[in-house]
């Protein structure tokens, strides 16, 4: 990475820094950190441009449509409005917003995506690996809360064949939203690094499982 290029990830650092000072904590400046930090792990495994490995783990969540009554395209939009503000080459602008458009989970569902690339397959697993473990964790039963969502309800089965928009609009529990997303990440890895990691964090909430329906049943 050129000296230029360290000052693009430089400001882009401080541009996300600042956009999102008031996130939620699951999708927060250190929710980014960690997906960067993961991101340049994994990339060393894998032959991939650095450059928008790092801007687009920057940039990811910019603006999660979660967050922006559901606009999709927002995130993408703002992305490529810094961008080319610091003067990045277009082709560059257009790999890190179609990274930004296609790496969710909950794209997923669209089975016509088109768009794929080593470098959104590094940003998506460093995505995935938050999701999941200890942190996942932790930021699922955060968003829970912040959506005033019940922890666990034994009559509200999780829906395993939901639609996009049904995934969207969930209220559901938030025990219902590992069976729903966080136990089918470690399946859907990319790269051999992004599989490794993930399995031992997968293991690691199948025990917090465990655990938890042994406290919820007075077992323990």
């Amino acid at each position: 990475m050129t000296v230029s290029e360290s000052q693009l990830i430089e400001a882009t650092i401080n541009f996300v820094k600042s956009e999102l000072k008031n996130a939620e904590g699951g999708h927060d400046w250190f929710h980014i950190e960690r997906v960067y930090k993961n991101s340049l792990l994994i990339a060393k495994q894998e032959k991939v441009d650095i450059t928008v490995v790092s801007l687009a783990a920057l940039l990811h969540d910019i603006a999660d449509s979660k967050f922006h009554k559901g606009d999709e395209t927002l995130g993408s939009k703002i992305a490529s409005t810094f961008l080319l503000k610091h003067n990045v080459d277009s082709e560059i602008i257009e790999h890190v917003t179609q990274i930004i458009d296609n790496m969710s989970f909950k794209n997923s569902f669209d089975l016509n995506t088109s768009f794929s690339s080593k470098e959104m397959e590094v940003v998506q697993d460093a995505d995935r690996l938050d999701a999941i473990g200890a942190i996942g964790i932790a930021r699922c039963f955060n968003y829970g809360g912040f959506k005033d969502r019940a922890l666990y309800n034994p009559e509200i089965k999780p829906n395993l064949n939901m639609t996009k928009a049904e995934y969207k609009s969930s209220n559901a529990p938030t025990i219902n939203h590992f069976y729903e997303k966080l136990l089918l990440l470690k399946d859907q890895m990319n790269t051999k690094t992004g599989q490794r990691i993930a399995l031992e964090r997968h293991k690691y909430m199948e025990g917090f499982l465990k655990q938890f329906y042994a406290e919820w049943n007075g077992e323990k």
